[in-house]
């Protein structure tokens, strides 16, 4: 059961995701949307974590996921819940989103799709490094304000949503910003579904693939640099116990 309902958390979470802030990267055209999206992003993750936070943690985001899988702070059978639960509640926050629009009449400025600068070599593999580079930073930061000993736990939310804000504002006009496969699979098949657009689902592979790339080494440098300190204290944490 409480498997069960961390997974519909993370299904309503990743709904909201991409209903609202995917939503407004579709809506919102010109030199605006850089700014707007951006924050749409990190308002909605702030809004999660203070939410279905204490749930199931509030990834909304297989490579979040995966970094934690990595680290151990979670199980493999718990990772798999949460890729499904999380790939769904996104499919059906593209559907909504892309509906409601289509139902009131609304032309939107853009798609909310990723889509790589040109399907050269070079826009290729610009795009791939610009998401694993974003992805690790973004899984990184999460790994280390969530971490129990950090003492970070009541700011975790801000700081996630603030840093997912960051990534949007240097990453838009390179890929238009994933570092969610989930988000970026469900607006591929939600163009498809409405518009017929096939572009963004021919593309969604890179958007799949650096993410997680960028989710193992962010859990590779934070489990590197972090190791030592936790085995030290760890160790003196056992010492005082048995002088006690």
């Amino acid at each position: 059961m409480a498997l069960f309902k961390k997974a519909c958390a993370e299904f309503i979470g990743t709904f909201v995701l991409v209903f609202v802030a995917c939503g407004v990267a579709a809506y919102t055209g010109g030199s605006a949307k850089l700014v707007a999206t951006s924050l749409a992003f990190g308002l909605v993750i702030v809004a999660m974590a203070y939410s279905i936070g204490r749930v199931s943690g509030c990834h909304v985001n297989p490579a979040v996921s995966l970094g934690c899988l990595m680290d151990k702070r979670m199980s493999v059978k718990e990772f798999f819940v949460y890729i499904v639960a999380q790939i769904l509640g996104g499919l059906l926050g593209a559907i909504a989103m892309f509906g409601v629009f289509h139902m009131a009449g609304i032309t939107l400025a853009g798609n909310a799709c990723n889509t790589a600068t040109e399907l050269t070599a070079g826009g290729i593999i610009s795009a791939l490094l610009t998401e694993i580079i974003l992805t690790g930073i973004f899984v990184y930061v999460i790994l280390n304000v969530t971490d129990e000993k950090s003492g970070n736990s009541k700011l975790a939310g801000i700081v996630i949503g603030l840093t997912l804000t960051l990534v949007h504002l240097i990453g838009i006009n390179i890929t238009g910003t994933s570092v969610n496969p989930a988000r970026s699979i469900a607006t591929a098949f939600g163009d498809l579904i409405f518009n017929g657009n096939t572009a963004a689902l021919a593309q969604v592979w890179m958007f799949i693939v650096a993410p997680l790339v960028g989710a193992v080494v962010a859990a590779l440098i934070y489990k590197g640099l972090n190791k030592e300190k936790a085995e030290k204290k760890e160790a003196l944490e056992t010492k005082t116990k048995k002088t006690k």
